[in-house]
């Protein structure tokens, strides 16, 4: 569905959240219920008399019939797909106390920048910069988080610092990152999964456009697990987004979704070779700030020791109490972005240590274990 079908669809009210740029999703369900999600409030709840179930059931049968599609008893589920917007709605006989709608706004922009990123307290300049080199090194990167927290538009601002000449291919199956309508002068090519065309359909024809980074939209089957495992252990980069707790389980979060017999060492030890940052994001109401805040609260490493054994390195973490420690990354790391060309340097944090604290040796650690005790700990800014 493009945008010329969308501008023959009639939003009356809507409108109002749809051309607000803070405003990232709006929600109708309950009979009139009206519930956003913005970048700076958060969730909440607006009244609106006006938009009730008269007015998304004549959406929603606007919708169907520019689609061509039906939307009754028979087929109570509706979705519509465009560059910039994406609405599913579900029918009154299956969400029995009314008609349901989701809308969820994809601007084709990049709403991140690194002073924005400081400034509201989303990371520290080290730390940006640190993952900055990590896109110019080449490092695969996975990035975590539950729904809301910002991962895509995280994902969207790393690769958005890719270098002009590095061709990229997008494969997602809803349309979120817009990346060739960002960069139109690029060598960028976005592919959409479908019922026809699945991720390892699209992942082969993938391979054979010769990308230097592979953009898969977040992790949630067996199938773009086996997708993003085989399109690092081929030798092309990746970044991508999944649903995990924390940075550090990530690996185990993609073997989960693996849901088969696969040796679990095995498996691990893939992914820790393969993939170098784990990123884990944040999106809470700050008491503090009065405001949605959005941050990175860890960065792991992931690496194969030399005794073949997979081993996770917490090179940043915030604790609940608001303190944060810094380590420095290991010899692998260090060892992959020399063979990327790029220097990584011994002392990157040392500005985030106080008084005359030193960065410490990265002690190695296996997946498992919290950072050991010997982490450098300081407040937070």
């Amino acid at each position: 569905m493009n945008e010329a079908i969308f501008s023959q669809l009639d939003f009356g009210p809507i409108n109002e959240f749809l051309t607000d740029d803070q405003i990232t999703d709006v929600s109708y369900s309950n009979g009139g219920q009206i519930w956003l999600k913005s970048l700076d409030k958060g969730i909440y709840k607006v009244e609106r008399p006006e938009i009730n179930n008269v007015l998304m059931e004549k959406l929603a049968f606007q919708c169907s019939n520019v689609m061509g599609t039906t939307f009754n008893m028979a087929h109570p589920f509706l979705d519509a797909e465009g560059a910039e917007l994406r609405l599913n709605f579900i029918h009154e006989s299956i969400a029995t106390n009314g008609i349901a709608c989701v809308i969820r706004k994809t601007p084709a922009k990049i709403r991140l920048n690194k002073k924005k990123l400081i400034d509201e307290d989303y990371v520290s300049e080290n730390l940006h910069d640190f993952l900055i080199d990590c896109v110019h090194a080449h490092c695969n990167i996975m990035v975590s988080g539950e729904t809301g927290s910002g991962k895509t538009e995280l994902v969207k601002y790393l690769a958005s610092n890719t270098m002009e000449n590095e061709k990229i291919i997008s494969i997602e199956d809803t349309l979120e990152l817009h990346l060739d309508k960002i960069f139109p002068h690029r060598d960028i090519v976005a592919m959409k999964t479908n019922n026809i065309a699945s991720y390892s359909d699209v992942l082969v024809s993938c391979m054979r456009q010769n990308p230097k980074w592979i953009l898969l939209s977040e992790i949630r089957s067996a199938e773009a697990v086996t997708a993003a495992r085989n399109s690092v252990s081929s030798g092309h980069n990746i970044i991508s987004t999944i649903h995990s707790d924390s940075a550090k389980n990530i690996p185990m979060r993609m073997y989960a979704l693996m849901e088969g017999s696969q040796d679990v060492e095995q498996f691990l030890n893939s992914i820790h070779r393969y993939v170098q940052i784990g990123i884990h994001v944040k999106g809470f109401m700050s008491a503090e700030l009065q405001r949605f805040q959005r941050e990175i609260v860890e960065v792991c490493e992931f690496y194969v020791d030399d005794d073949n054994i997979a081993q996770a390195n917490m090179i940043y973490k915030k604790n609940l109490d608001g303190t944060y420690a810094f380590q420095n990354p290991t010899k692998h790391l260090k060892d992959y972005f020399a063979a990327q060309g790029q220097l990584l340097r011994d002392d990157i944090f040392v500005k985030e240590i106080q008084d005359n604290g030193e960065v410490s040796n990265p002690v190695p650690k296996n997946i498992g274990p919290e950072l050991q005790t010997n982490n450098q700990v300081i407040e937070s800014l």
